[in-house]
């Protein structure tokens, strides 16, 4: 297994340049499709640039950069996570918090470090809150550092909200930022029996 530190995708194309570095060379007639780098079995660390108290931690079967597009895509992904610089009082501990999970077979990462893929379950940890999410292609489910996620259809299982979502617009906090409420369906709050305590679902006593 081959350690890779990201910071900003710029940094992870600069590693896999070096690996292979005659790759990136431009070739006459070569279109984007042939051209780029490739690692197998690669645990990825990303620092995000607009998310600068989070890290994104995966390990991939395979990455792939595109520099003719500034893409790279990562497949057979495992132990997804987002981390978070843990506080104390206002001070930084040096020790980082699981804040999420994710949970998909394909991602793709641009020049922003926006995230996309066609399907995902993100973890929100202190929430207890499985999110599955659902796009296309042409519509994929995409994550935004510092923003947080959205999807053209969600379905969330959570100790006080469950259902479904559609055109869910959603904050890493579980805060639903905007919806279509005409194609969601879900419940809230009212007849919850669970609670969250330090990640897991207990009952309400």
């Amino acid at each position: 297994m081959r350690p890779v530190q990201k910071v900003g995708l710029y940094a992870l194309v600069g590693i896999m340049a070096f690996a292979l570095i005659f790759a990136l060379l431009p070739t006459p007639g070569l279109d984007a499709s042939q051209s780029g780098a490739r690692l197998s079995g690669v645990q990825l660390r990303l620092y995000p640039s607009g998310d600068s108290n989070a890290t994104w931690s995966f390990r991939a079967a395979d990455v792939r950069n595109d520099p003719v597009a500034g893409l790279t895509t990562l497949t057979g992904i495992t132990d997804g996570k987002r981390l978070l610089k843990e506080q104390v009082q206002g001070r930084f501990t040096g020790r980082e918090t699981l804040d999420a999970t994710l949970a998909t077979p394909e991602l793709t990462i641009d020049s922003q470090d926006t995230m996309t893929t066609r399907q995902a379950r993100i973890t929100l940890v202190q929430q207890c809150a499985d999110i599955d999410l659902k796009g296309t292609e042409q519509d994929p489910v995409k994550i935004e550092q510092g923003q947080g996620f959205s999807a053209p259809t969600a379905r969330i299982s959570s100790p006080n909200t469950n259902g479904r979502i559609g055109k869910l617009k959603m904050t890493f906090g579980f805060v639903i930022e905007d919806s279509d409420p005409a194609n969601s369906k879900y419940t809230a709050g009212l007849d919850a029996t669970e609670t969250c305590r330090d990640g897991k679902r207990v009952p309400l006593t």
